[in-house]
């Protein structure tokens, strides 16, 4: 029989892995399964575009999968049982189970409410395709004079709060930063940051933390609080807790714990990558939950399950965190380059060259993805042994 390999999510890193899988993979020897809740991919990075009424085409995943021998199973992951090598899921054919004999578990990160009142009930976020529609609906019915404010100074906040201005210079856009918003970035980029944020009109309340969020306003830590028609929640993301319920040992932040080659340190069938992985990069650090790390790890997850499973040695791709880069609406960006230990140089790249930049990397991503087996190999790799059967099978 054929070796079960069933991948947890087709975002960025899920998809990319599975297409790595079937391009490196004899079929003869392999059964590659992706499960994802709905049926398309989702462009993340891209969400808070969709959320303020810009038009993105999304990649159908039925069609991206087509011809490569990936199987996709629109579906929703309720647990996971490494013991047995199972994962439960539900969909609108039906409840059930599939079964593995080698998991890649990318199922990401959603927003982090971090126990604050009134964020799960009167907050938006653009983590998710669903959320930036619901976010993007409230938006297109606020008049002239609408009040939106972004909580949250890092990456998603400054992004979500520029592209809102930009775009709707007709609202008051306004950002509540727990510290200084850019705070890691070189002081040249700082100060192209603020110069950004004058321009676009955008109030920033530096050191201003949120502790409650209600219908029409947000209550600050000393008792004052911020108009917002609409507040959007981008102070963080958290990982779903199907890993920590299923026995795999997880970090305090529930993520995955892997070794250097993204293979879990309690389940030796289980890789992870992404948000949801736990990976110490080359300065000793754990990455950032970002679409970086997820590339890192993935191709680092894939090369190791590839080795193994085909009895090669396993290599060791780079876990090195190069920089950030920002968009700071449609014309202007932010590209800072940082030292091993994840410290700002003093060059940045800003401006239109940067935002070009930006824009072809996310080109570059959704191509990638609309093409999983590019470059596809005309022999591919057997295995090297008998699957290994080891466990309860359970229906697929």
């Amino acid at each position: 029989m054929k070796h079960r390999i069933v991948v947890l999510g087709a975002g960025y890193a899920g998809a990319f892995a599975a297409g790595n899988l079937a391009r490196r993979l004899s079929p003869a020897d392999t059964e590659i399964t992706v499960v994802n809740a709905v049926p398309d991919f989702v462009e993340r990075m891209r969400l808070h575009q969709l959320a303020i009424g810009q038009d993105l085409a999304f990649r159908n995943l039925a069609d991206v999968f087509a011809g490569t021998g990936v199987r996709l199973r629109l579906a929703r992951v309720t647990g996971v049982d490494p013991e047995r090598r199972a994962v439960a899921v539900t969909g609108e054919a039906c409840d059930g189970e599939l079964a593995y004999d080698t998991l890649l578990y990318t199922l990401g990160s959603s927003v982090a409410h971090h126990g604050v009142p009134g964020v799960a009930e009167y907050a938006f976020d653009v983590t998710g395709r669903s959320s930036a529609l619901r976010l993007r609906e409230r938006l297109a019915g606020l008049g002239e004079g609408g009040t939106v404010l972004v909580v949250g100074e890092g990456l998603t906040g400054i992004e979500t709060a520029t592209e809102f201005a930009e775009s709707r210079p007709d609202l008051s856009v306004a950002l509540a930063a727990r510290g200084e918003p850019g705070a890691w970035l070189s002081p040249k980029a700082r100060r192209h940051l603020r110069q950004a944020f004058d321009r676009l009109g955008i109030t920033v309340h530096e050191h201003t933390a949120v502790e409650a969020v209600e219908p029409t306003r947000a209550i600050v830590a000393d008792g004052t609080s911020i108009p917002a028609d609409v507040t959007v929640w981008s102070a963080g993301f958290a990982v779903h807790p199907i890993a920590a319920a299923s026995g795999l040992e997880v970090a305090e932040t529930g993520q995955i714990v892997v070794d250097r080659t993204m293979r879990s340190v309690s389940h030796p069938d289980v890789y992870a990558a992404g948000d949801c992985a736990y990976a110490i990069g080359e300065n000793g650090r754990p990455l950032p939950m970002s679409c970086a790390s997820a590339g890192f790890t993935n191709m680092q997850a894939t090369a190791a399950i590839i080795a193994r499973l085909t009895g090669s040695k396993v290599p060791t791709t780079g876990l090195k965190y190069h920089g950030n880069h920002i968009s700071l609406g449609r014309r202007d960006a932010i590209f800072q380059m940082v030292d091993g230990d994840a410290r700002a140089k003093s060059w940045y790249l800003g401006g239109r060259t940067a935002a070009r930049l930006k824009s072809g990397v996310l080109k570059g991503a959704g191509w990638g993805i609309a093409h999983p087996t590019f470059g596809m190999p005309k022999r591919k790799r057997r295995l090297a042994t008998a699957p290994d059967r080891v466990g309860v099978r359970v229906a697929a």
